[in-house]
């Protein structure tokens, strides 16, 4: 595994510049472009950081220093994100994580302390779990999940829709999430009618399914709050819009990706669904940042598609630079962990972030939008 890793790196370095300098600053992403689950956000994340590292590269660079991003394929494997990620702990290239996708993994990560054991810092994971982000040595970027149901709860309160079928996976976010919405609803005013689980196990999905439409098309509720994502995500709207009430409202967390989620079930299928969204809304140049992003995607990645990730892979490089120029002119592990702890809140562009040494805050807001009849978001 070492070898491959070496290997990896060298490879990566070389087709970032073939005259790279020992003063380059690497950072290392570990998400996987080869699995269908996670190729779009991968993908979406390593673009947004790219172009913010060939937009201040451009200019000079941090103190002279060329940023770079170094990214591992783990296949979206838990046991394969923890090896790669000892494996670059213990290489000494990259001065400190970015971008991470991969919540088995990452929980894994969290438990273990591999971070607050290694004095590595990790940047913006695409991860809202409270036990992740609230790890040593993890800095947030992207809204928490807690945030994100409170926001869905309000929103169906506000339309009349206080009667809710809550419906989650077995597997990932999905128990604590729902265990969540539970302790939330009373004050949010809204009466859980019936809870289904998912059982993501490939020889169980079906039933599962089957099950779950059965009982919430029974209970009669004016939404349905889907706490899962994937497959089980998938195959359970496809079969509940096929059944009696079927056009029942549904609310989604931003893990349901809205144009894989039409790929999957049908633009019509996908119409009307309600979206949280744990990083800002990308295509309408409302803040600061979002225009500069704009502006930065069509001049460094021309052809690339504008996205919540390339949006979040960006905003999580801004981090990052911010943190080497605080860091000075020899940054190391050490000092750009300092630099991020000590960053207090920092304006990305009318977005804040807030890291002091007993508190790391991401952004904190959410936004809400809807599929509509053509498949595509609007607020």
């Amino acid at each position: 595994m070492r070898r491959v890793l070496s290997l990896l790196i060298l490879a990566a370095s070389a087709a970032v510049s073939l005259s790279a300098r020992a003063a380059d600053v690497i950072f290392a992403q570990v998400a996987s472009h080869s699995n269908p689950a996670s190729a779009a956000n991968a993908k979406g994340m390593s673009t947004g950081i790219r172009v913010y590292f060939d937009k201040v590269n451009a200019g000079g660079g941090v103190g002279g220093n060329q940023l770079r991003l170094t990214t591992l394929d783990d296949g979206l494997q838990g046991p394969k994100m923890v090896a790669l990620t000892q494996e670059l702990i213990d290489a000494k290239s990259a001065i400190g994580f970015l971008g991470f996708l991969n919540s088995a993994g990452l929980a894994e990560i969290a438990k273990q302390d591999l971070l607050g054991k290694s004095g590595m810092a990790l940047i913006a994971p695409l991860q809202g779990d409270k036990h992740v982000v609230g790890a040593r040595n993890v800095f947030p970027l992207r809204s928490g999940y807690a945030d994100e149901i409170a926001a869905l709860l309000k929103e169906a309160k506000t339309w009349g829709k206080d009667r809710l079928a809550v419906v989650n996976m077995n597997i990932a976010f999905g128990p604590s999430l729902a265990t969540l919405t539970h302790e939330l609803v009373g004050e949010a005013g809204i009466q859980i009618v019936t809870h289904q689980v998912l059982d993501a196990t490939p020889n169980q999905l079906e039933a599962s399914v089957r099950a779950a439409v059965s009982q919430v098309s029974k209970s009669q509720p004016k939404a349905i709050l889907l706490l899962a994502a994937g497959k089980p995500a998938f195959e359970f709207i496809r079969a509940m819009r096929a059944a009696p009430g079927g056009k029942t409202q549904f609310y989604g967390l931003s893990v349901l990706l809205h144009d894989v989620l039409g790929q999957e079930v049908g633009i019509e299928a996908a119409r009307g669904i309600v979206l949280s969204q744990a990083v800002p809304y990308p295509f309408v140049p409302s803040k600061p940042v979002i225009t500069e992003f704009q502006a930065d995607m069509k001049k460094y990645a021309p052809g690339e598609a504008i996205s919540f990730s390339s949006l979040e892979g960006y905003l999580g490089a801004k981090i990052a630079a911010e943190a080497v120029r605080r860091a000075g002119n020899a940054p190391n592990r050490a000092s750009l962990l300092r630099a991020l702890s000590e960053l207090g809140e920092y304006n990305l562009g009318g977005i804040y972030v807030n890291y002091t040494p007993s508190r790391r805050k991401g952004w904190g807001g959410v936004d809400l939008s809807i599929i509509n009849a053509s498949g595509a978001l609007q607020k």
